[in-house]
């Protein structure tokens, strides 16, 4: 059968105009607050489920540049004072965690008989930022493309659940700002979804969470260091010398993130541009998560399989609940 140009099997036509809309609805939070991080996680979500995504690559793009540059306006609105001490606060449960996570979830993922690498990936993501430390780690183990699959679904899946769970259980525990933002940063994976759960619990907690979290993401540095360092010797004890050199992902923005809170600090009049900066980066995160939703997909969804989404699960409440433990004793 001939297809005309009015003929359009896939339904893709439509979908443009509907995440357009979709976007227009999002970018409407910085008036409407009910527009919350976890709607458009949701709207996100039930856009990739019902057909394909007109815009997958650019989105890909856009939603890695948006959330480093929303992180950044961030700063604008945060005293250096605080910053430092939050990162104080979180480092110990920081470091004891990632050591902690990556050791059982390697353990864990021999036990059930998940693939190496993708054991692999899925512990650094949890241990460290999720995505972000999935795609610095990735190529420096020579993952394959189905491993990163599975890792990237079986995080981004208790990554969305993380958003809407938190909130809501962190108010029924009691917990107070403080301690809800260094628990998020540490038991949630990746840094847009600990962003939207402690900006929905409070400003402190968002606060805390985000200068945590960024902190914790700096560990990517010296896992994947760790990680080239050790596939190095084991090719040499190889002799597999020549293998190509893979390039370190470093988080740079995490710098800019300090200027802008060194400059909010400490220069006159800076916190008059924290007032239009800091609202337009709570909206850029909100529509990082729900371009974070439109990029899920069916495949990735059904790449996942059993045995490396129990690994995960089991990872995430063992950190989830470890690290609640943690600051309601410690914090």
């Amino acid at each position: 059968m001939i297809q005309t140009a009015h003929s359009d099997p896939s339904g893709t036509t439509l979908r443009k105009p509907l995440f357009g809309l979709g976007i227009v609805l999002v970018l409407g939070s910085y008036w409407i607050p009910q527009i919350s991080p976890p709607l458009a996680l949701a709207l996100g979500l039930v856009f990739a489920l019902t057909g394909e995504h007109p815009y997958r690559t650019q989105s890909t793009q856009a939603m890695k540049w948006l959330l480093q540059a929303s992180v950044v306006g961030l700063g604008f609105g945060m005293n250096i004072m605080s910053v430092i001490k939050a990162g104080q606060t979180g480092f110990f449960f920081t470091l004891a965690s990632i050591l902690g996570t990556l050791g059982i979830g390697m353990m864990l993922g021999k036990l059930l008989g998940v693939r190496k690498g993708a054991s692999q990936l899925i512990s650094v993501g949890t241990a460290i930022c999720g995505g972000s430390a999935i795609a610095a780690v990735a190529p420096v183990i020579k993952a394959e493309e189905a491993e990163i699959s599975v890792a990237l679904g079986t995080v981004f899946v208790l990554n969305a659940l993380a958003l809407f769970i938190f909130p809501p259980l962190g108010a029924a525990l009691g917990l107070t700002q403080e301690q809800f933002g260094i628990w998020a940063a540490i038991a949630i994976h990746d840094t847009s979804s600990v962003v939207g759960a402690a900006s929905k619990y409070g400003a402190e907690a968002l606060s805390i969470a985000t200068t945590v979290k960024l902190s914790r993401a700096l560990w990517i540095i010296p896992i994947t260091l760790g990680a080239a360092l050790l596939l190095h010797r084991n090719h040499r004890q190889g002799a597999q010398e020549n293998s190509p050199k893979t390039k370190i992902q470093i988080p740079y923005f995490i710098g800019f993130f300090v200027l802008a809170s060194l400059v909010n600090t400490f220069l006159p009049g800076a916190s008059v541009l924290g007032l239009w900066l800091v609202p337009l980066a709570k909206t850029g995160l909100t529509l990082t998560l729900f371009l974070i939703g439109t990029g899920l997909s069916r495949t990735m969804l059904a790449s996942v399989g059993v045995k490396p989404l129990v690994q995960g699960v089991v990872l995430w409440i063992g950190i989830s609940v470890a690290a609640l433990w943690a600051v309601r004793s410690f914090v």
